[in-house]
């Protein structure tokens, strides 16, 4: 009996202390001293191997000079009027041949995220190749995938999400391009002959962003113009001998960020606008001023900026970031060439228009984009809204359209999204409704496919984070 009743008080012990131990773990929430994990929390910068010595354009080789010229180009960033909308002639198709018989060709590349741009039946990439250590600026024929030169420097790269990011700069006589970490080189577009090289983050004192650089070189009327961060804000360099015509000033130290140089016209005033860790900042882009910061505002500061800001022709700007930041709509204003910039809206993700990565689109005064993954219920989903009220949305492509981080652009009056493992959506333009007309999977493996499109001549140019394929688009 005595050996029963001890026997029952011991497992009455055990069963309470179980309980109590049941009763803690479920009211307990273990991340409750957790910190969400954002770039710049551990003190830790991209700029680690800043001190090494770089021969910039030292690297070239030369395969072939036979190519199929073409009248049509994409030269830059969100092509030839900023606005990632061709103004091509050319007629598209609205539907894929499901077999891929469409698919022109195929090149694997080294991982990362780096778009086209093109130049009358030429493609120029900025790649990185991880077996020779190297930056490289590879020239392909448009038609046919085949290369003809390459350009480059050695860098040592480590895999961060991918190495490659950026968008090179042409135009008839040069090509601007700006790597992973900094470097920028300039090149004779029709030989690929080396002009000049700067290596940012070292002349400069800039901390190379993390996942390493986004920006997307620009030139404009023959200078190459810079967002620096470090001891100056911006750089305009001569593109033919590459002499540093202007500099502004940064006294805010504001850092660079992955966002792109937007330039805008506003008033009759040509400037630069752009958004930076720190700030979004509008600076003179010629004349007598030309560098001089003419309106600037820290109402805007998050420390991962990827989305360039969209300018709007009644003054308004749009910019939007990932990790929870949200989007804000601003106004500028002009008196007596006098600027003064005011915050129309600011909201989170989940109440309106934001963007992680890619920058939203303008068309006939609606503003389209993909909502990041913290929009809640919209999450991934295409959306239009009016930009009289960001918060507002007008349509969503709904739950079983989702499209990740991928890009988007609009040709022949459609818009064509690529999702993350390589879906190429094709959708009709509203401001109505969501109209789509077509879906296949044109990447085999398909994964982070996020770099920006591009497209001439009805030749469409995308990528996954290894692979670019060309697709005829032509009817």
């Amino acid at each position: 009996m005595v050996q029963n009743k001890t026997l029952n008080i011991t497992l009455y012990l055990i069963s309470l202390v179980a309980l109590i131990f049941i009763t803690w773990w479920l009211m307990t929430d273990p991340t409750s001293k957790f910190t969400e994990s954002l770039p710049g929390r551990d003190n830790r910068t991209a700029t680690d191997t800043v001190s090494e010595n770089i021969e910039i354009g030292k690297i070239f080789e030369s395969y072939s000079t036979a190519y199929k010229e073409m009248t049509e180009s994409w030269t830059r960033f969100r092509g030839n009027d900023f606005d990632n909308i061709s103004r091509s002639q050319v007629k598209l198709k609205e539907k894929f041949d499901p077999a891929g018989a469409d698919i022109r060709w195929s090149l694997e590349l080294g991982e990362g995220h780096s778009g086209a741009a093109i130049y009358k039946g030429l493609v120029y990439l900025l790649d990185y190749n991880e077996k020779e250590r190297a930056d490289l600026l590879r020239c392909f024929s448009l038609a046919e995938g085949k290369e003809l030169w390459k350009r480059g420097y050695k860098v040592n790269i480590k895999r961060n999400h991918g190495m490659s990011r950026t968008i090179p700069a042409v135009t008839e006589k040069y090509i601007l391009t700006m790597g992973p970490r900094c470097q920028v080189m300039c090149l004779d577009r029709p030989t690929g002959n080396f002009r000049w090289g700067i290596d940012v983050a070292k002349e400069y004192v800039t901390e190379i962003p993390f996942w390493y650089t986004g920006q997307c070189p620009l030139i404009d009327n023959d200078i190459a113009i810079i967002a620096t961060g470090g001891k100056a804000m911006m750089i305009g360099v001569s593109c033919d001998t590459g002499k540093k015509l202007w500099e502004t000033p940064n006294p805010d130290g504001w850092k660079m960020s992955h966002s792109s140089i937007m330039p805008f016209i506003f008033k009759g005033r040509k400037m630069f606008v752009y958004s930076a860790i720190g700030g979004l900042v509008g600076i003179a882009a010629d004349g007598p001023e030309v560098g001089k910061v003419l309106w600037k505002t820290s109402a805007w500061n998050h420390s991962v900026v990827a989305p360039s800001p969209v300018c709007m022709p009644d003054g308004k700007i749009f910019i939007t970031a990932g990790y929870g930041a949200g989007a804000m709509v601003l106004q500028l204003k002009e008196n007596n060439g006098n600027f003064t910039i005011d915050v129309l809206q600011e909201y989170l993700p989940r109440f309106g228009l934001a963007s992680e990565q890619q920058t939203p689109v303008y068309w006939q005064g609606h503003l389209f984009g993909i909502l990041p993954k913290d929009a809640g219920s919209l999450r991934n989903q295409f959306v239009c809204v009016d930009p009289a009220d960001c918060k507002k949305i007008v349509w969503s492509s709904g739950q079983t359209a989702r499209f990740g981080l991928g890009p988007y652009f609009i040709a022949d009056n459609k818009f064509f999204v690529l999702d993350d493992e390589g879906i190429l959506t094709i959708i009709k333009p509203s401001t109505s409704k969501y109209i789509q007309l077509d879906q296949v999977k044109v990447i085999k493996e398909g994964a982070d496919a996020w770099a920006p499109l591009a497209i001439a001549n009805g030749y469409l140019l995308l990528r996954d984070s290894k692979t670019m394929i060309c697709i005829n688009m032509n009817l």
